[in-house]
């Protein structure tokens, strides 16, 4: 194989990458933005000794699961890498996705259909890189490339006029965008979340040098769109792709954004991990909550806590229980506290911790919810010596949820059914929780 050879093939399946899969003399080749089902004319691009990587010269027969795109940078922007298929065929190449992580782990389970809901305008939280002439969009795969899109379909169609007009203001106020390449300029990000009533919280992610001119195009943003309720300046010096900084100055409004979930009222700084999906987090919380079985006086855990939103839903609902939440961010505690405060939820304390190191004894029932890179083993192992009754874990990587439940299995605690949820359409991400019992 060579590149620049053209191939006829027959795309066999599709990865979580958007790259369709074929196999030529015995070797895999990645054809990005191909569906499982075409036969296609593809020109070799990239040939390794493990893999070659192919362009689609000429769709011969389309899959019976490709669709249009309906969107005009799907094919250079890095994000809706399932944008060319039926959403129910995404859902289940999700579920393939969760079963093939587990069986590649050596963990044998049963993988319930994906729980899913809409599939565009359901982002509740968007993060704009910024680039020349105050551009933003996301970045094309692999580089650091800005693709100009401003109205994305998957997020809330609130943000849109209001990434527009500030835009223009910091235009107007000759606010330049920071550049890597030699650390000049101000703006690194521009960063919105909104509730489910469409109020609005803006972040400006800068640097720390001076900007002067900050509390004025505040304010202006906030005469412009009476939506946004708060504008905020984060400080991100930190040469890395690590949006947020940990500093935050407040410029107008209130320093939190209000939501509602689960019946529930949360205060959300910039720096609280939020679902992005709102309607499918109360789905996936109930979820957990079924999973838990709780029993009245159970003492329970939840790590990786956040600003409280898993545990207090669970709580409300079971006001007989003990909860303790553990989370690192020490905004993201006192954001939980308060949300404990305001709905009246007197059974819950929330403490300030690294969640892999947390004193966990006599917990009865423990909630996980960590980072894409999963859980610390030694973590697994200080549960097991614990010895909860159950361990209910979400996770939104399968990969290293299927790696920790063998761990969990090592030590004792079997797997149910893995419920997959889809919180983030259209892209190859997919959430899942499952229940581990100590047998």
């Amino acid at each position: 194989m060579k590149k620049n050879e053209i191939y006829t093939v027959e795309i066999t399946d599709l990865n979580n990458l958007g790259n369709g899969v074929c196999r030529i003399d015995g070797k895999a080749v990645f054809v990005p933005r191909a569906v499982d089902g075409d036969r296609l004319k593809v020109k070799i691009i990239k040939d390794t000794k493990d893999y070659a990587v192919a362009r689609i010269e000429e769709i011969l027969t389309p899959s019976p699961y490709r669709t249009e795109s309906g969107c005009a940078v799907s094919n250079r922007c890095g994000g809706c890498v399932y944008r060319q298929i039926t959403y129910a065929h995404e859902v289940e190449l999700k579920r393939n996705y969760v079963r093939s992580a587990f069986r590649k782990a050596g963990v044998e389970v049963e993988v319930a259909p994906t729980l899913f809901g809409a599939e565009c305008g359901y982002r509740n939280k968007v993060q704009y890189p910024v680039g020349e002439g105050m551009t933003v969009g996301f970045y094309a795969p692999r580089s650091h490339e800005i693709i100009p899109c401003g109205d994305c379909a998957l997020q809330k169609p609130i943000f849109t006029p209001i990434i527009a007009t500030l835009q223009n203001l910091l235009r107007k106020a000759g606010v330049k965008p920071y550049r890597e390449e030699d650390g000049s300029g101000l703006v690194r990000h521009l960063f919105l979340r909104a509730s489910v009533e469409d109020k609005v919280m803006v972040t400006l992610v800068t640097t720390s040098k001076p900007f002067p001119k900050a509390r004025e195009i505040a304010e202006q943003l906030r005469t412009a769109h009476p939506e946004v309720v708060s504008v905020v300046r984060n400080y991100n010096d930190v040469r890395s792709n690590v949006i947020l900084g940990d500093r935050c100055e407040m410029l107008s409004g209130a320093d939190v954004l209000t939501d509602t979930l689960c019946g529930l009222t949360f205060n959300l700084s910039p720096l609280s991990f939020y679902q992005v999906n709102h309607d499918m987090a109360e789905v996936l919380y109930r979820k957990a909550a079924e999973l838990a079985e709780l029993r009245p006086g159970d003492r329970v855990a939840d790590l990786f806590c956040g600003a409280g939103t898993i545990g207090l839903s669970v709580a409300a609902m079971y006001p007989d229980i003990q909860l303790i939440g553990v989370e690192i961010i020490p905004e993201a505690v006192e954001n939980a506290k308060e949300n404990a405060r305001q709905n009246g939820i007197a059974n819950a304390t929330f403490i300030c911790g690294d969640a892999n190191a947390a004193e966990l004894s006599g917990a009865d029932v423990i909630f996980l919810d960590p980072p894409r890179k999963g859980c610390e083993e030694s973590l697994v192992r200080q549960i097991a010596a614990i010895a909860p009754r159950r361990v209910v874990y979400i996770s939104c990587n399968p990969d290293t949820l299927a790696r920790d439940v063998a761990r969990f299995a090592e030590v004792g605690y079997e797997p149910g059914v893995v419920y997959p949820v889809d919180l983030f359409p259209r892209t190859g991400h997919c959430e899942a929780v499952v229940r581990l019992t100590r047998e």
